[in-house]
């Protein structure tokens, strides 16, 4: 059975995919430490690093799985990954139990040799081969857990099961500009993979698309006993580098059948949401992006809920209506647990227990839990870290060159601070 590629999106009924999920496996890849979001990431995974006001990026794609009907998960972890099991542990504790449903923590425990971590994307995979042949699940679907979307993965699953496909590849349209930063390939007119390069210099142009490319989304979709038979095989490679993107995906579109599956809006045929903030500037810009009147990623969707841990903190507060001081913010987001003391909150993101004095002002920022802006700062177009108490008087986001001896500043020109930039380490090395 073949699909077209610009009809892709089947409409199976919903107990044949309920089966589908049922029958499926999820493996977060959440153990990258996401380098291009220089000092947000010294302390904590990329997965771990807070999003949307109360979130963490691996939010979303734990979110896709439970709404989507896929109820046994393992998150493998890695890179200084102490705060990401703390979330899972506290945020994700309800999915568990003797009769099936699990989100399961998976650290790297040199289950399979003594001398090494996880190596690679596939290798981390490999690794816990075991696991998923206890559980016997006939599909397995590989996520990237550092992206922030809304997706059913049950279409997928049932476009990868039409296709007759060994592998599925979720994919999505991104400026050639950035594509470099992706998995990048070449699709048939029937949706099979013809080509697959894993973060080229060059990137190959969408057809009859100038500019455009198409990237892969970090979600592949298995056949168990296919996944199993590529991993073994590329564990006895010792040429390899044990990565889906590098080493698995180039070599199986040669012999087997690979098809991609694009990211459509069921509804208009669109291309849906998805950002990779493994920047400074993504990240600044998709977090400012859910204060605009009707963003492109509704966190409000009751149908579609993104779940989370989040500390009990109050309601936030705002405090002081004189001529010469208010507590007012407009065009933001605020948590709970803020408040927003004879200061003015303009164009911002503010995250839980965030407190602002007075004569201060804040505009188009992104600040993390627990920060503190004394009296009289003045912060513009930052990225401030959680746990930051920011002095008296303090101005950031006005002078490029003075921030930049201080802070990180980025191409765009956002200004990221941490406690460590202010001389308050909140994580001692004795």
């Amino acid at each position: 059975m073949t699909i077209n590629v610009q009809n892709q999106n089947p409409t199976p009924t919903g107990r044949f995919v309920s089966r589908l999920t049922r029958d499926t496996m999820a493996l977060v890849l959440a153990g990258g430490r996401g380098s291009r979001l220089e000092n947000l990431t010294d302390w904590r995974a990329k997965p771990a690093v807070p999003f949307g006001g109360k979130f963490r990026i691996v939010d979303f794609p734990l979110s896709n799985c439970l709404n989507s009907g896929i109820r046994r998960v393992g998150v493998l972890t890695q890179y200084k990954a102490h705060s990401l099991i703390r979330h899972i542990q506290r945020g994700w504790g309800m999915i568990g139990g003797d009769f099936g449903p699990f989100i399961e923590l998976l650290p790297a425990q040199q289950r399979t040799d003594e001398n090494s971590w996880y190596q690679g994307t596939a290798d981390a995979v490999f690794q816990n081969i075991d696991i998923i042949r206890s559980l016997g699940p006939k599909h397995v679907v590989v996520l990237a857990g550092d992206h922030v979307y809304k997706m059913d993965y049950g279409p997928m699953l049932a476009y990868h099961v039409a296709q007759q496909s060994d592998l599925t590849v979720g994919c999505i349209e991104v400026p050639i500009a950035d594509a470099s930063a992706f998995g990048v390939m070449d699709m048939a007119e029937d949706g099979s993979i013809k080509a697959f390069q894993e973060k080229p210099e060059n990137p190959a142009e969408l057809a009859g698309k100038p500019g455009i490319s198409l990237a892969s989304m970090g979600i592949y979709i298995f056949d168990v006993e296919f996944l199993v038979r590529e991993l073994i095989q590329d564990h006895k490679n010792e040429n390899s580098s044990h990565d889906f993107g590098k080493d698995i995906i180039p070599k199986v579109i040669e012999t087997s059948r690979v098809f991609g599956y694009s990211f459509l809006d069921k509804q208009s045929g669109e291309q849906s949401y998805w950002k990779d903030v493994g920047t400074v500037d993504s990240f600044w810009q998709a977090n400012l992006e859910l204060t605009n009147v009707v963003p492109d990623l509704n966190l409000y969707d009751k149908d579609w809920p993104i779940w989370t841990h989040q500390e009990q903190a109050p309601p936030a507060k705002f405090v002081f209506n004189s001529d010469d001081k208010k507590g007012i913010a407009t065009d933001s987001m605020v948590s709970g647990g803020c408040i927003i003391s004879g200061a003015e909150v303009r164009e911002s993101l503010l995250f839980s227990n965030v407190t602002i004095d007075e004569f201060s002002v804040v505009e188009r920022s992104v600040l993390l839990p627990d920060v503190v802006v004394n009296r009289n700062c003045e912060i513009k177009n930052a990225v401030v870290d959680k746990g930051c108490v920011i002095p008296q008087g303090t101005k950031i986001g006005f002078d490029r060159e003075a921030d930049s001896k201080k802070y990180h500043v980025s191409p765009n020109g956002i200004t990221l601070v941490t406690p460590d930039m202010l001389g308050q380490s909140l994580h001692r090395v004795v």
